[in-house]
């Protein structure tokens, strides 16, 4: 499989340049057929080519599009375009720019640069090693050290500097090797040679990214695809260009999946065909005896392989569901029964087996998981199915696999529909979370009334501010959710920090546990001081806890807290986005009342009086330190 294709991804469409042509001669940008053809696989001409089809203007680009500030010491000019027409195939639209060459530092460490006057959006800092004083020096490890440290101390320093006055995301890169060795084989253990240097380099930022700073690692993406490919000297003496042309479309993707994750549009489960994808063979006509499946023969571990992955990403938080084309009690069979399957019924969160077309069977698995069809990625082995998928549900991610299975696992991971910013405790739990909230669904569904299913629940919501701990997770869930999320301000750890450390504003984080178990922190309030009032910044929370009344009881805790500060009032604003229109009447059913809002069009302000609110009534039991004492 060679990743400087794509692999994961249609080839493109033959009339490809016809197309282009078409959406370049609309009034308005056509979105929907701009994504279509960023996600097959394009070489660099075709991505400029798509690029140019973009309108020059900001504000032609769907809402919520974002400034990409791109400083290098190499020059840009290749992969601006590729970044812009990359970014939708990972639901993100960019507008992508970079200053004069040369002027990296300048524009960093100037508060008064044109990168420092942005007030949102993101910095790419896409530096390779000739940006930094490495000079080799073999055997003087003091110097090859103080030659890395301050080259570190130099990218950190424009890191912080960026950050500093509107927190944005700010990416940093490791540095890719040189391949020419200067010892040979023994490069890497004498100190001071330039592939040492930069080994340390990456070795320590690796552990000193800060807050908000997220890590592209060039060191792997250049080692996965090959340093002599990676590499092209005669481009560096022409222009100065930091890598070879036919590996942009590569890099772009990976700059982009990784914005995705930190606007939260990564995957969240992943959907798993059977017959020929899980095991070998079709288990309706050759029966458990006859899949394929386990050691002895090169076929079967492969598809061991598969299973293998698949429950290595539910340990890192991915969500595991079925669906495959099927007689039910026969698919199960194999979980249930065959000696060499890693997977069982109970590492699966939603499992359909049916004679439905797989888009009937996906909108299922979304409905019982209770997240949307953007989160979910199907792995299938028939070309139809996936054509099929792609077709009724655009949103839906399916890596175009190739006709070995040996090489199905490779092809799911290097396509990035699960990239991540960070791994917390949260996420070890995730996987299992789902299915519990599978189970209480399912209990609802048998209920005689919804008051005594919440009643049966047993819910504990623990309240409380803000803190180390929590910090990690708190700023995951407000820069993932989008559907519960009134306001969708999205938020650096490093703003959440500044938040936590002020006197007068309110930070609430809820843990939800019931008795199926603990469903983690699912909800987050951030209340600013204005005059006698909280105005609640930020109201969200995991749409796994719907419909359970964790709103209301929050509410409750937040008026209690507002009267021991001595406010009147609590003023709650609902922006609408394409995905949060479920919140609309978030504050009507709270009883809050309209006010105006001028901030922003499109908005809804309202106000509560805290004096006379009278305590809703719910369900949950509230524990931590906001249970019993203001």
């Amino acid at each position: 499989m060679d990743s400087l294709n794509l692999p994961w991804l249609v080839p493109a469409a033959p009339d490809f340049q016809a197309a282009v042509r078409g959406l370049r001669q609309t009034q308005t940008l056509d979105t929907q057929a701009f994504r279509r053809l960023a996600s097959t696989s394009l070489n660099l001409q075709q991505l400029t080519a798509l690029a140019r089809a973009l309108p020059r203007d900001r504000s032609g680009l769907p809402k919520g599009n974002l400034l990409l500030r791109v400083l290098s010491n190499a020059t840009t000019d290749l992969m601006l375009p590729a970044l812009c027409a990359t970014a939708p195939r990972h639901a993100l639209w960019l507008v992508a720019s970079a200053p004069a060459f040369g002027t990296y530092a300048q524009e960093a460490l100037d508060p008064q640069s044109a990168t420092n006057s942005e007030r949102d959006g993101a910095v790419l800092l896409a530096m390779d090693h000739r940006a930094f004083d490495l000079q080799p020096s073999p055997g003087q490890v003091d110097l090859a050290n103080s030659r890395v440290d301050f080259a570190l101390g130099s990218l950190l320093g424009m890191a912080n500097s960026l950050q500093q006055s509107h927190g944005r995301i700010v990416i940093l890169q490791t540095l890719a090797a040189v391949p020419e060795p200067l010892f040979g084989n023994m490069d890497g253990q004498i100190p001071g040679t330039l592939n040492w240097m930069i080994d340390r380099f990456n070795a320590c930022l690796r552990q000193r990214t800060g807050p908000g700073q997220l890590l592209l690692d060039v060191s792997q993406l250049a080692a996965t695809v090959g340093l002599d490919r990676w590499h092209d000297a005669s481009l560096w003496s022409l222009g100065k260009i930091a890598f070879a042309q036919r590996v942009v479309p590569l890099y772009a993707d990976h700059v982009c999946r990784l914005l995705a994750a930190a606007l939260g549009k990564s995957k969240k489960c992943l959907v798993l065909d059977l017959d020929n994808t899980l095991w070998g063979g079709v288990i309706g006509d050759d029966g458990l005896a006859g899949i394929v499946l386990g050691h002895g023969s090169p076929r079967g571990e492969a598809h061991l392989a598969v299973q293998a992955s698949a429950l290595a990403l539910r340990d890192r938080g991915i969500v595991l569901a079925v669906s495959s084309k099927n007689n039910d009690a026969i698919a199960r069979q194999a979980f249930r029964e065959h000696p060499e399957m890693l997977l069982r019924e109970d590492h699966i969160a939603a499992f359909q087996a049916n004679w439905q077309d797989k888009a009937s069977n996906l909108r299922a698995i979304a409905q019982t998981l209770n997240i949307g069809l953007d989160a979910l990625v199907l792995l299938d082995d028939n070309p139809a199915e996936r054509m099929q998928v792609r077709e009724a549900l655009p949103e839906v991610g399916v890596p175009e696999l190739p006709p070995e299975p040996e090489l199905y696992v490779r092809t799911l991971l290097a396509a990035g529909y699960f990239e991540s910013m960070q791994f917390t405790a949260e996420d070890r739990e995730r996987a299992a979370q789902y299915q519990a909230n599978a189970a209480r669904s399912a209990m609802l569904g048998s209920a005689t009334d919804l008051q005594s299913h919440l009643a049966s629940l047993q819910m504990e919501a623990h309240m409380a501010p803000f803190d180390e701990l929590s910090r990690a997770r708190v700023t995951q869930l407000i820069n993932k959710t989008n559907q519960f999320n009134l306001c969708t301000r999205r938020r650096s750890e490093a703003e959440v920090a500044a938040l936590q450390a002020l006197p007068d504003a309110l930070t609430m984080q809820v843990r939800l546990t019931d008795r199926f178990g603990d469903n983690g922190i699912i909800a987050v309030v951030v209340g600013l001081p204005d005059g006698d009032a909280w105005v609640l910044d930020t109201w969200l929370m995991s749409c796994r806890v719907l419909h359970r009344g964790v709103e209301r009881a929050m509410l409750n805790v937040i008026v209690t807290r507002a009267r021991a500060c001595g406010l009147k009032r609590l003023v709650g604003h609902y922006l609408p986005t394409e995905k949060n229109a479920l919140v609309r009447d978030h504050y009507a059913h709270l009883g809050f009342t309209p006010m105006p809002l001028t901030i922003t069009s499109g908005g809804t302000g309202w106000a509560l009086d805290v004096g006379s609110y009278v305590d809703l009534e719910t369900h949950i039991r509230i524990a931590g330190p906001w249970s019993n004492v203001p």
